[in-house]
């Protein structure tokens, strides 16, 4: 992993093509994860995306990074887009295809929204949008994001390994197995260390419907191709919430994946190729 020093603290990353060697005229694709995952959720996306763009996937601090932010950065919504921009500006990301999922997606809006500047095209997978963010299954856990230590004990749930992957862990948002290593990796920075769970419940006690439902209203104001690559078996962010995307707002294409919340789980080859054609179809219409 690489790593780059911003405002906020450090964020380590993934890139597939470290400074840009292969040609300033290669597409760049960020991949942006949730709440309580890493980077490796999108593994199995990027090696068939790679083969079409440079993949650059940070490390947010959502509460699964290993990297704490500083004790003063600003982890509410407007700040992680912030974080997310400035990430891309000091890589130097231009004509970016930005990919979220779950509350990565709901980022991904307010980055459209709030600072569009290197961003060329918008693809969304099952995500937090409008009054929907948090779902309200996840709720309670914002809420304790309010009670001193509250997540400490938490977390402690985390060591019953066969808990991570049960229907009330991490199982009920992927229809396929996530693998005991990566469900490892997702708690143990939360388990470990103050200061990852300081960041946590920094972004749980932020988080408002406000922001979603103003980024909802703003992206007809976007101006470039959205992609919604749409898992139908999710009962978090279901298919009504994708079809209500596609009638507020403009230039939106609506594909239907066989996947949970969990889509760069369920269908990695899927979604890139979705999002392989979606770059290449945008950037001949151009």
């Amino acid at each position: 992993m690489y790593e780059v020093e911003l405002a906020q603290g450090t964020v380590r990353y993934t890139d597939t093509d470290p400074g840009g060697s292969a040609g300033a005229d290669r597409p760049v694709v960020v991949l942006v994860h949730g709440l309580l995952v890493n980077g490796t959720l999108w593994r199995d996306v990027v090696p068939g995306l790679a083969e079409h763009a440079r993949v650059v996937v940070p490390e947010l601090p959502l509460g699964s990074h290993r990297v704490p932010m500083r004790a003063d950065a600003d982890l509410s919504p407007p700040g992680i887009a912030r974080l997310i921009a400035d990430f891309m500006a000091a890589l130097d990301l231009r004509e970016v295809t930005l990919v979220g999922n779950d509350t990565g997606g709901a980022m991904c809006q307010l980055v459209a929204t709030r600072h569009p500047e290197r961003l060329a095209r918008l693809v969304l997978t099952n995500c937090d949008t409008h009054k929907n963010f948090l779902p309200m299954a996840f709720k309670p856990m914002q809420w304790v994001a309010w009670v001193p230590g509250a997540l400490w004990l938490i977390a402690q749930a985390f060591r019953i390994r066969p808990l991570l992957a049960s229907p009330v862990g991490f199982g009920v948002l992927a229809s396929t197995p996530v693998g005991q290593e990566r469900l490892d990796g997702w708690v143990a920075p939360a388990l470990s260390d103050r200061r990852a769970r300081r960041d946590l419940a920094k972004v749980l006690r932020g988080i408002r419907v406000r922001y979603t439902l103003q980024a909802a209203r703003d992206m007809v104001r976007f101006g470039r191709p959205i992609l919604l690559a749409w898992g139908r078996k999710d009962r978090f962010f279901t298919p009504a919430h994708a079809q209500r995307l596609v009638d507020e707002w403009r230039d939106v294409r609506l594909e239907w994946v066989e996947s949970a919340t969990f889509v760069p789980v369920d269908a990695p080859e899927q979604l890139s190729e979705l999002v392989a054609h979606f770059m290449r179809e945008a950037s001949a219409s151009r």
